[in-house]
């Protein structure tokens, strides 16, 4: 199995090719909003330095959002093309999830709610606990709320952008990020049991209505 991850929703970019026990390839560009320059030449990269070729995956695995609106919908378009080619199947994973699989991988924590920042005085919400493969599931539903409903839909220790928004003084965790890294450790239990879709549903998530709309017609500053 060759699994190529990508994650571009949190505004940075990162690849990883992971086959079923070990990672073969990772890197991870932390320049915010540089996704569209990134992307493709650290995919080539990365296809270079493990001697893979695209027609080589087995999957693609990809952040589907929700997050950032451009790099949700990034990450959506590379996926869908590269998998199209060559007729390879997709597994998108959560953004939530993926946050809350990079608290596990960088502060052990076992239960969380991953929130993340949506802008518009409101945040994205997801509470997750560790199974027995040491993978993050979801105990809840995937919401967008404002920062009272947040406050009461948090279940578990706070991780991510938002985690000050929804609680005052809750920064302990608020810088955890997901990568590719993330993306990939989940995607591969998936892959290991042919739970993946096909290309042309290899669509973002955004939870708002609006995400298409322009900014002003948004209401941001």
């Amino acid at each position: 199995m060759k699994l190529l991850a990508l994650e571009t929703a949190n505004e940075q970019c990162s690849v990883s090719i992971v086959d079923e026990t070990k990672t073969l390839f990772f890197q991870l560009d932390a320049r915010a909003k540089a996704q569209t320059q990134t992307i493709l030449p650290m995919i080539e990269q990365g296809f270079a330095q493990t001697q893979i070729q695209n027609s080589d995956l087995t999957t693609i695995a990809f952040s589907r959002g929700p997050g950032s609106f451009s790099g949700v919908r990034i990450n959506a378009a590379v996926t869908q093309a590269l998998a199209w080619v060559n007729d390879i199947p997709v597994i998108p994973v959560s953004t939530l999830q993926a946050l809350a699989q990079a608290a596990y991988r960088l502060h052990g924590l076992v239960e969380v709610s991953a929130v993340l920042d949506a802008r518009m005085k409101e945040v994205y919400m997801a509470s997750f606990r560790l199974d027995e493969n040491n993978i993050m599931q979801l105990v809840d539903e995937e919401k967008l709320l404002d920062y009272q409903q947040a406050s009461e839909y948090q279940k578990f220790t706070l991780v991510g952008s938002g985690s000050s928004l929804v609680k005052d003084g809750a920064i302990e965790f608020q810088a955890s990020i997901a990568n590719a890294e993330d993306i990939a450790t989940i995607a591969r239990q998936q892959a290991l049991q042919k739970q993946w879709l096909s290309a042309e549903l290899a669509l973002p998530v955004y939870l708002r209505d609006d995400a298409w709309k322009k900014i002003p017609e948004q209401g941001k500053p």
